[in-house]
């Protein structure tokens, strides 16, 4: 499965473009592959994105906001969520992947499995 993340290229909001720049760059820092998909140029995008987050993901108002994360068609989580993983160097498991040998992510199971 292709990691997916569905972002806003023209969103007036700063906070929305500073967290879309700081999902891909991590991806692309750590050659993890990905298609980032835009929900303002294409409607086809928005509307998929907008039926696939879980009820219990979107905002009490409105429709969800980018940037979401995806594991092919599974939900993995919004910004939030992806920091979150990120801080507890939980990230390979979050996206659903296996943690490279040598990573902080692939030490820390090991030494659980030990």
């Amino acid at each position: 499965m292709v990691i997916r993340v569905y972002i806003a290229s023209s969103s007036g909001s700063t906070a929305i473009k500073k967290q879309q720049q700081d999902v891909l760059g991590f991806l692309e820092a750590n050659k993890i592959e990905f298609e980032e998909k835009d929900i303002a140029a294409n409607e086809e995008n928005r509307k998929w994105m907008r039926e696939n987050v879980p009820a219990e993901c979107r905002p009490a108002s409105g429709n969800p906001l980018p940037p979401r994360i995806f594991n092919g068609s599974r939900y993995l989580g919004d910004y939030d969520a992806f920091f979150d993983a990120r801080e507890n160097n939980v990230m390979y498991a979050f996206l659903g992947l296996t943690a490279p040998p040598g990573s902080k992510e692939a030490e820390a199971l090991a030494k659980q499995q030990a």
